[in-house]
Parts: structure tokens; sequence; C-alpha cells
């Protein structure tokens, strides 16, 4: 009896006790990797406290310069007692007076606090506009007519979500240029040779003549429109920009195939198209991913500077305007954008190594 149980075959074995252990191995992984788990995340948060107590630092060494300039300016053009009464302005924190400088924590913390309170007020205003319209519109769209749309200023949240549909567009057109492109040129050496100066000539234009060259085509072909096209512009101009990572890594990735895989293909006798898709695209995939990763960079970080000539909704138009708005917050806000713009950058980059690493075959 005794022999019969321990002789029992594993599939007879409880469900619970198999699936154990088949996750034992990796509950092993991960609890080995605790520890350095937890190095690694206390070197984090160290290096962070460091970066907010320089910050802090630097924020006050700023502030004490600026207010000391500020009062030996008055003290020069308007005499001693002026300069005492704006030495205590300057002690009270009075908003008039205030030095205007690279803002501490806390301050852009505040900011980062007004900018969604102000999101909601915002968020409030269009749904009430849109219930108050609603009757209207609906008369309007059976009638064949525009709709009333909202037309106050937008949101941080919403020029956050502009860039986001601006940058997805712009990319969408550099992989639909890129790609097809780049495998052309990637199959046959000749076409290589004959783009190359092409590559190399226009990849390492400016943004900005890229948007001016942009907007002169967009002008033209839109001539007699009433449409807003600085959407179209900045989109088109993100495309042109950042694609050439994407046509270089593409070629490269499409003319390095394993010899061996094509003989395979022409034994198989497979035609162009089943080729492209079946052998080579495969094979090239991590090196067109890893061109689609440096596009999304360049994308999201030429976007903000087209956005700001272009003078289209969006984070560039944000940080210009509170640039030239001069308030005792504007700075604050601009840090605020920066850190978005830095985070969202990066949730990109992850975003395009996991598609990557979901589709690869290698």
């Amino acid at each position: 009896m005794a022999e019969t149980i321990i002789n029992t075959p594993s599939a007879e074995k409880p469900p619970r006790y198999l699936a154990l252990k088949r996750y034992l191995p990796s509950m092993t992984k991960i609890v080995a990797g605790l520890p350095a788990m937890g190095k690694n995340l206390g070197i984090t948060l160290a290096s962070m406290l460091l970066f907010l107590l320089v910050w802090q630092l630097s924020s006050s060494y700023l502030y004490g310069v600026e207010a000391e300039s500020r009062i030996q300016r008055v003290l020069e053009e308007q005499g001693p007692a002026e300069a005492a009464k704006m030495e205590a302005c300057i002690a009270s924190g009075d908003v008039s007076c205030k030095p205007n400088t690279l803002p501490s924590p806390s301050e852009v913390l505040n900011a980062g606090q007004l900018l969604l309170a102000d999101h909601f007020v915002i968020s409030a205003d269009k749904a009430a506009f849109v219930e108050k319209t609603a009757a209207v519109n609906a008369q309007r769209k059976a009638a064949g007519q525009a709709a009333i749309t909202y037309t106050g200023r937008p949101s941080f949240v919403d020029q956050i979500m502009t860039s986001l549909k601006t940058v997805a567009v712009g990319f969408l057109i550099a992989l639909f240029i890129a790609v097809p492109i780049g495998v052309l040129i990637g199959l046959n050496e000749n076409l290589r040779v004959a783009f190359n100066w092409f590559v190399q000539v226009f990849k390492p234009v400016s943004p900005v003549v890229w948007l001016l060259l942009v907007f002169m085509i967009v002008k033209t072909l839109t001539l007699g429109s009433d449409s807003d096209t600085s959407f179209l512009i900045s989109a088109v101009s993100v495309g042109l920009c950042s694609m050439w990572a994407t046509l270089v890594n593409t070629s490269l990735g499409v003319s390095s195939v394993n010899q061996d895989y094509i003989n395979v293909a022409r034994v198989l006798k497979l035609g162009i198209v089943k080729k492209i898709f079946k052998v080579i695209l495969p094979s090239a995939i991590p090196l067109i991913f890893t061109g689609l990763r440096i596009t999304v960079s360049v994308a999201w970080m030429v976007l903000i500077a087209i956005e700001l000539l272009a003078q289209s909704p969006g984070l560039g138009s944000f940080v210009w305007e509170e640039f030239q708005n001069g308030a005792n917050d504007s700075n604050a806000k601009i840090i605020i954008a920066m850190f978005v713009i830095g985070f969202i950058g990066f949730l990109l980059d992850r975003m395009m190594y996991f598609v990557q690493r979901t589709v690869s075959f290698t």
C-alpha cells in the first residue's frame, strides 16, 4: 500500500501540488533577488533625496542673490529708505516684491496642485457648456451644420493630451514613411547607395527648418480652407524630424538578414511579399524597433520646440506662455512641465521596449 502511494505518477498528484512545483523555481529566483532589489531601491531613493537637497540649497542661494541684487538696485536708484522698505517687503514674503528665480521643490509641488485644480475647474466648465449647448447642437447637426464647440482655454492636462496626440500622429507618419523605404533600400544595394546621400544630408536638418518647409507646403495645399492647420503642421514636422533613425536601422536590419534564411526562402519559392513578411521582417525586427525607440524619443523631444514655433496647443505652447507671462508661479509651472515631459518620454521608451519584446522573434 505504501509502495503504491510512493510510486503514484505525478499526473495523479493534486493540482495544487503541481502548480506549486511549477512556480517554485520562479518564486525562488524572486526571493533570491529581493536583497538586490532592496539595495537598488535604497540607492535610488537616496539619489532622489540628494537631488532634492541640492535643488533646495540652489534655490535658496539663488533667491538670496536675487533679493540682494534687488535691494542694492533700489538703494542706488531710490535711496536707503526705499531699500529698507524693499528688504522688509522681501522678508515678509509679499508676492509683489518676491524675487523671481529658481523655485524650490515645495513651490513646484504647490504649482502642480494649482494646475490640477485648474484642470478640474475647466473640465467642469466644459461639461456645463456641453450640457447647455446639447439641444442647439442636435438641431445644428440635423440641419447639416457644424456643432458649436468649446473655445475656452485648455488646461495643463488638456495640453498634455494634445501633445501626446501630436506625437502619436507624427510617429505614425515616421513609421509609414521610414519602414517601407528602409525595407526597399535594405533589399537592394544600388538603392542603398542611391539613397545614402539623401539620408546623410537631411538627417541632421534642424526641426525649425523642417517646420518652415512643412509650413510652406501645407499653406499652399490648404489655400482657401478655413481649418486650423497648426496640428497638421506640427505632426508632419515631428514625423519628418524623427523618422531617420527608423529608416537607417530598418535598412541595416534588412540588409544584414542571415543569408541562410534567404536561401531557405528561395528553396521554398516564396514570393517577394511572403519573403519580406515571413523571413526578412521577423529577422530585422530587433533593429527596426531600436530605430523606432529612437524615433519616439526624438519625436517627443522635438515636439516641444515645434509646438512653440507653430503656436499649436500643447506643452510647447504652455512652456512658452508661462515664460512670457512672468508671474511668480510661472517658473514653478515650467519646472512641472519639464518633469512631465521627461516622465512621459521615459514611459514612451518603456512602452516601445515592451512592444519590441512582445513581437520580437529573436
